[in-house]
């Protein structure tokens, strides 16, 4: 009778399954997209951009602000009053200095609220004020 129960004990133990080295690939393969991912950032809404030709892509962006059709300003997914634009961009700025700042404006916004966003940016203290479109 013991020898039956030791015999059973031994056969379990051969038939279980090592998970150490299946976990070493699973955190592998996290720590490989953690590392590899792009950090996309947005504005908050989807503008309608213009089209221009000479369009060219701008490096180092991280101050996005979006202008809706109904000129209302997205900075960071958040809905800003227009005279706290320009508090924002000096936050944003101070996190990164040599960050500059796009524009994202709908077709249908105004030149008025350009204006005032692109006021705002220099009054901050960014020079570096680019203008989004589509190629």
């Amino acid at each position: 009778m013991r020898r039956g129960n030791q015999g059973a004990g031994a056969d379990e133990d051969e038939a279980a399954i090592d998970l150490t080295p299946m976990l070493d690939v699973v955190f592998i393969m996290l720590i490989f997209f953690i590392v590899t991912a792009s950090f996309i950032k947005e504005a908050g809404i989807d503008v309608n951009r213009p089209d221009a030709p000479t369009a060219e892509k701008v490096q180092d962006a991280n101050i996005l602000i979006a202008i809706s059709s109904n000129d209302e300003i997205w900075i960071d997914r958040r809905l800003i009053d227009p005279r706290a634009v320009r508090a924002n961009i000096e936050r944003l700025h101070a996190e990164n200095p040599k960050g500059s700042v796009v524009i994202q404006a709908d077709k249908k916004s105004t030149n008025e609220m350009l204006v005032v966003v692109m006021d705002a940016a220099r009054s901050a203290g960014v020079y570096n004020v680019s203008i989004a479109a589509n190629n």
